[in-house]
């Protein structure tokens, strides 16, 4: 079982794993500059991540993730793009990513499952997604003329 990090340590991890896939030569800076962040903060994060066996960093070194950190790394990208996925199916009428950034945190593992089975779902079904786009389609001009969700 995999210990719950907080959002913020989530982020951090889920940007190791996103720069691993591309390098092999990571940097706080790197991270620093995805992220946004100081580099005191990076540091601090990853002496976290690392006292949870998530990474393997010493300061000044690169950053190499462990298996614990890679198949977490890798679950935490794949929520992201399952909840954009979702948020792109339901035509939300948001900043996507910022949206699927916002929702990752908080919500359960059996919530993201359920949302991901019934993404599959519709793309296994595409003409029930059809159908489901018509109905959203004229409950927007219905919205748009002065009526009122239910």
């Amino acid at each position: 079982m995999i210990e719950m990090l907080t959002p913020s340590l989530e982020d951090y991890l889920e940007e190791i794993y996103r720069l691993s896939l591309s390098t092999e030569n990571i940097r706080v800076t790197d991270i620093s500059n995805k992220l946004n962040v100081s580099l005191p903060s990076v540091s601090k994060a990853l002496m976290r991540l690392k006292d949870k066996e998530y990474i393997k960093y010493e300061p000044y070194g690169n950053i190499r993730l462990t298996l614990k950190g890679n198949n977490f790394g890798k679950y935490l990208v794949e929520r992201n793009r399952v909840l954009q996925e979702f948020l792109s199916l339901i035509c939300s009428k948001c900043d996507i990513t910022v949206e699927a950034e916002a929702m990752e945190h908080y919500l359960s593992k059996a919530t993201i499952d359920a949302i991901q089975g019934l993404v599959k779902f519709f793309k296994d079904n595409p003409n029930l997604y059809q159908q489901y786009r018509t109905y959203i389609d004229s409950r927007s001009t219905e919205i748009e003329n002065g009526g009122f969700i239910e």
